[in-house]
C-alpha cells in the first residue's frame, strides 16, 4: 500500500483522480490540496463523493507521501515545484503541459507518460509528464505508422467534450452555447501539436512538423474523437497487421474491426482505434475519454507502472452504452 496526495483537487481532472485513487486497491489517498476550497469536504465540490469519503480539502502540503499528482493549470506545476521543495523520494505525476517536452526542474527530469510508447522508461521513472488529451488520441492513432517510417503529411480533425475546457466557466462552455452546436478553435495552432510532433519523431526522426490539426468543440460533456488522414501505398490488411502487432500486450488500446464510437470509451481508460482505406489514403479514427485515458486514468496507469502494480489496477471501468 502506498500513500498518495493530490495538488489542485477541485477541477475536473482532480475529481477524476480522487475517484480513481479512493477505489484503488493499492493506494491510500492521504490529502487533497486546494487553495480555494481549503477545509471544505471533498463532496462540497465533487458532489458524487458524498458518503464515499470524509476527507476535506487541505490547505497544507504533506511531504510524507510516495506519489504526488499535480492536477494544476498549465504553468502552475512549474511554479509549484519551484516554490515547494519535495523530498526526492516523492514521485511526481504532472497532468499539466509544463514538462511534456522533456524539461528538468528542481533536479527532477520528467519522462513522457505514454505507456504504449515508454512503458519501460515509466516503470523506472521518478517523475512523469502526463500527455495531453488530444495528444494521446492522435499519438495512439499514428505511432504504429511512425514506427515503420510511414508517416507523411497528416491532416487530423478532432472533437472534444466541454470538460476539455476545464471547470472554470467560459462563454463557450455554457450549456446554452454548446447545445446543438459545433465550432472549431485554435485551428492549426493547438498547443498539443508540438508535443505530438516531438513524440512521433521519437519513432520516425524524419517526420517533420507537417501535422495539420483542426480541433472542434462538441455538444457533449466528455470524450475525444479524432480522424487522421495519411497517404500510403500499403494495403488495408498490411496496415491493420502493423497496428495489431504494435498494440499487442497493451492493456487499454484496441484496434477495432468495426466502426468506432465515442460511447465505447467514455468512462473508461481505453483507446479504441478504427482504420479505413480509400485509394492511396488511410483514415485512422481514435477515441478516448479526455478525463481518463486523456488525463487522470492515464496518470493512474503510469503510477501503476512506476510502483510495479498490475497496469490495470483500479482502472477496470465500464463504458456508457446508453
Amino acid at each position: 500500500m502506498i500513500k498518495a496526495g493530490i495538488i489542485g483537487g477541485a477541477g475536473y481532472t482532480g475529481g477524476e483522480t480522487i475517484r480513481l485513487l479512493l477505489n484503488h486497491p493499492n493506494v491510500e489517498l492521504t490529502f487533497v490540496h486546494s487553495r480555494s476550497n481549503a477545509e471544505n469536504p471533498l463532496h462540497s465540490v465533487h458532489s458524487d463523493l458524498i458518503g464515499e469519503t470524509e476527507l476535506c480539502f487541505s490547505k497544507n502540503i504533506a511531504a510524507d507521501v510516495d506519489v504526488l499528482f499535480l492536477c494544476l493549470g498549465h504553468g502552475e506545476s512549474r511554479k509549484f515545484l519551484t516554490e515547494n521543495e519535495l523530498p526526492k523520494s516523492v514521485r511526481v505525476i504532472d497532468l499539466s503541459q509544463d514538462f511534456r517536452l522533456g524539461d528538468t526542474i528542481a533536479g527532477r527530469k520528467f519522462v513522457y507518460g505514454l505507456p504504449e510508447l515508454n512503458r519501460a522508461q515509466i516503470a523506472s521513472a521518478s517523475n512523469i509528464a502526463n500527455p495531453g488529451c488530444f495528444a494521446t488520441a492522435i499519438e495512439l492513432g499514428l505511432l504504429p505508422l511512425a514506427k515503420h517510417g510511414l508517416l507523411q503529411e497528416v491532416y487530423a480533425t478532432g472533437i472534444t467534450g466541454s470538460t476539455g475546457a476545464g471547470q472554470k466557466l467560459q462563454g463557450t462552455t455554457h450549456f446554452s452555447w454548446r447545445a446543438n452546436n459545433i465550432s472549431a478553435y485554435k485551428t492549426l495552432t493547438h498547443q498539443h501539436v508540438k508535443e505530438i510532433t516531438a513524440t512521433l519523431k521519437t519513432l520516425q526522426p524524419s517526420f517533420g512538423a507537417s501535422l495539420h490539426f483542426v480541433p472542434w468543440r462538441g455538444d457533449f460533456a466528455r470524450g475525444i474523437f479524432v480522424s487522421s488522414v495519411v497517404s500510403t501505398d500499403k494495403s488495408l490488411e498490411e496496415i491493420k497487421n502493423i497496428y495489431s502487432a504494435f498494440y499487442e500486450g497493451h492493456a487499454f488500446t484496441f484496434v477495432s474491426e468495426g466502426a468506432v464510437d465515442l460511447k465505447q470509451v467514455v468512462n473508461t481508460n481505453k483507446c479504441v482505434i478504427g482504420i479505413e482505406h480509400e485509394g492511396d489514403k488511410i483514415v485512422v479514427h481514435s477515441a478516448i475519454d479526455n478525463l481518463l485515458k486523456g488525463a487522470a486514468g492515464q496518470a493512474v496507469q503510469n503510477m501503476n507502472l512506476m510502483f510495479g502494480f498490475a497496469e490495470s489496477a483500479g482502472l477496470k471501468l465500464k463504458s456508457i452504452v446508453f
